[in-house]
This record gives structure tokens, C-alpha cells and sequence, in this order.
């Protein structure tokens, strides 16, 4: 346990960070759980679903909770199964 002022703050500042970066990466994976669950069902809306999971991989890339790569070799794994799904 940190004896000094700030170190106490960082511990207290580090595990809120964590959290929330842990409910970001949560939403993620529901967002791709979702978009394979449209593309598998054909959903009406599965091109919609998809591009919002972009969009979200996006966000979380911009603000460094996944890597800039990791966030590219996701969105083109969604395009492809859009694009699977569309053909």
C-alpha cells in the first residue's frame, strides 16, 4: 500500500481507468457477438449491426484500449463477413 499522497490517488485513479476500460472491452465483444449472430441469421439489419461494431472498434482504437492493429485486423474480419453475407 502506497504511504505517499499521490501514489494513493494513482491507485485510486488506475482502478477506475481499469474499469472502465473493462467495460468498454466487454461492450466490444457483444457488439462482434452480436454482428456474428446477424450475419448468421440474415438479419434485415446485419449491415447496420456491423458497421456500428466498426465504429465501436474505432472509438476503442482511438482512445488506446486496443491496439491500432488489432482494431484494423478486426474491422476487416466484420467487412468480411459482410461482404460474405451480401454475395
Amino acid at each position: 500500500m502506497p504511504n505517499i499522497k499521490s501514489a494513493k490517488k494513482r491507485v485510486k485513479v488506475n482502478a477506475t481507468k481499469a474499469m472502465h476500460n473493462k467495460a468498454v472491452k466487454s461492450a466490444l465483444k457483444t457488439m462482434y457477438k452480436k454482428a456474428d449472430s446477424a450475419v448468421a441469421n440474415a438479419a434485415d439489419d446485419k449491415e447496420a449491426v456491423i458497421r456500428l461494431a466498426i465504429k465501436k472498434v474505432d472509438q476503442a482504437a482511438a482512445k488506446g484500449i486496443m491496439h491500432k492493429n488489432a482494431a484494423a485486423r478486426k474491422k476487416g474480419q466484420l467487412a468480411k463477413k459482410l461482404n460474405a453475407a451480401k454475395a
